[in-house]
């Protein structure tokens, strides 16, 4: 990958990876052309970042662009069985992400060189905040590390933001969706985490069994000396290791942990109201898993799923040669991220909670198990196949009022309505969140967590929930 000076390359999907992807192969003298379905008008914000040699063509998928070209890039939101697609792969035209491109260019920049090591992040829910948590230790620690990936900045752009010099950087801390995943091929991570798999994007995927499958290719090409960090309390974690020890050879395959908030585990474990450790490298430092613990009463984040992305990034971070005294002070400090339970404000002693990446179903259980208030919820948005009747028990336990919006609010009323309270039906998203206000009790906590995709209504998670804080700003 780091030749290809003069090759035909052609970037599928011109969003945040499809930029990054095009100038990084632009500097290195490809011959670049983004092709997107979408218009100059739809695209404007990404085509003012393109550098001036990239060509265009938009509206369209000419299958000619595909068939004399000597690469293809695809961007993650765009499906690998689009028929230009399939007809490339079958004339043997090499079809990678991404993700993969900045692996490889990595990798090949760092050849006779010290080159850092992926530690990547993947599953529903809780990547990014992991993710960041991780790089927050990581760099407290005092090593060299970018984070990047399906958070923050595409990773093409990163190497070119650094002008290549990727060999000073000790790790590249990276969280990886299921979509990035379909496109690698010699993608490698030292170290690797599964945190949870439940049911998401099963309007892409025919069935759960090939969304796991998507999952599990975050390992597909680990080895020996490599680490692998897995959920013991997820019903997926069985299928997981199944698809390992089939993948495995003898003798050749990555180290297994696990964390757990339910039992002792080779890992990272919750007990007696402290989360403790249970691996050689806190022993290396005379401690037992009694002697060292974290006090979640102690971190600045807070809810049960901030346990277990607590135990997911200080166990990664601990296997990658990070002080435990780092992993506790940064943990004290951390103040998670936007849009993820995010404390907006208090009005009347109503707490407005900003929750808009919980994108899922999975999401929104995680989210309500986190409050012991009544909840007045917010919800509704872009459906991704999903089953909504896995809500019923949690809204009967906690969801006041239920305010529903956009392009599902029928069928999540028809999935869960006779269980809550009262049902609000809001068409306008500055309506629904004054709703929620006028429903909502001194002690209530008015939660935004929609557990369906945004693009019904918004430009994506980030601006729903900007515009959420907007609306609360203004009440």
């Amino acid at each position: 990958m780091t030749d290809v000076k003069g090759k035909k390359v052609t970037i599928v999907g011109l969003a945040r990876s499809g930029v990054g992807a095009a100038n990084l192969l632009s500097k290195l003298g490809a011959l670049v052309t983004v092709t997107d379905k979408k218009n100059i008008r739809e695209l404007e914000t990404f085509l003012k970042k393109l550098n001036p040699d990239i060509k265009l063509q938009l509206g369209n998928h000419p299958a000619e662009l595909f068939e004399n070209t000597d690469l293809i890039i695809v961007s993650p939101g765009v499906p690998l069985n689009i028929a230009p697609l399939k007809a490339a792969s079958e004339k043997g035209i090499k079809i990678i992400g991404e993700l993969e491109l900045a692996y490889q260019i990595i990798k090949g920049q760092g050849e006779g060189t010290s080159c850092p090591s992926f530690l990547a992040i993947t599953g529903t829910n809780g990547k990014s905040t992991t993710t960041a948590l991780l790089y927050e230790m990581v760099k407290n620690s005092g090593f060299n590390a970018i984070v990047g990936g399906n958070i923050g900045n595409a990773l093409t752009e990163e190497i070119s933001n650094f002008k290549f010099q990727i060999s000073n950087f000790d790790y590249i801390v990276a969280e990886i969706s299921s979509f990035q995943l379909e496109t690698i091929d010699a993608f490698r991570p030292k170290g690797a985490a599964i945190l949870n798999i439940t049911p998401d994007h099963l309007d892409r995927y025919h069935s759960m069994s090939d969304y796991i499958d998507a999952k599990c290719r975050i390992f597909l090409n680990q080895r020996s000396g490599d680490f692998l960090v897995l959920n013991a309390d997820d019903p997926a974690t069985e299928e997981i290791e199944k698809i390992g020890n089939r993948q495995w050879a003898i003798g050749n395959r990555p180290e297994i942990f696990y964390f757990s908030r339910k039992k002792e585990v080779k890992g990272a474990f919750y007990k007696d109201g402290l989360i403790r450790f249970n691996i050689p490298e806190v022993k290396a430092h005379g401690l037992s898993p009694i002697a060292y613990c974290l006090d979640p009463s102690t971190f600045k984040i807070k809810g049960v799923h901030n346990i277990e992305n607590a135990m997911a990034a200080s166990l990664m971070a601990l296997l990658s040669g990070c002080s435990a005294d780092t992993v506790i002070s940064t943990l004290k400090i951390f103040p998670g991220l936007e849009h993820r339970l995010e404390f907006v404000r208090e009005i009347d002693g109503v707490k407005f909670i900003n929750d808009s990446k919980g994108t899922n179903v999975g999401a929104v259980i995680k989210s309500l198990e986190s409050f012991s208030e009544p909840v007045v919820l917010i919800a509704g948005g872009r459906d991704k196949d999903s089953d909504f009747t896995i809500l019923r028990p949690l809204i009967k336990e906690k969801v006041k009022s239920l305010v529903l919006i956009g392009e599902a609010r029928d069928k999540i009323k028809k999935a869960v309505g006779d269980v809550a309270k009262d049902v609000f039906m809001e068409e306008d998203f500055k309506a629904a969140v004054i709703k929620a206000k006028q429903a909502a009790s001194p002690g209530d906590v008015v939660l935004l967590s929609p557990a369906c995709a945004s693009f019904d209504m918004f430009r994506d998670f980030e601006d729903r929930g900007r515009q959420f804080k907007k609306a609360v700003m203004e009440l």
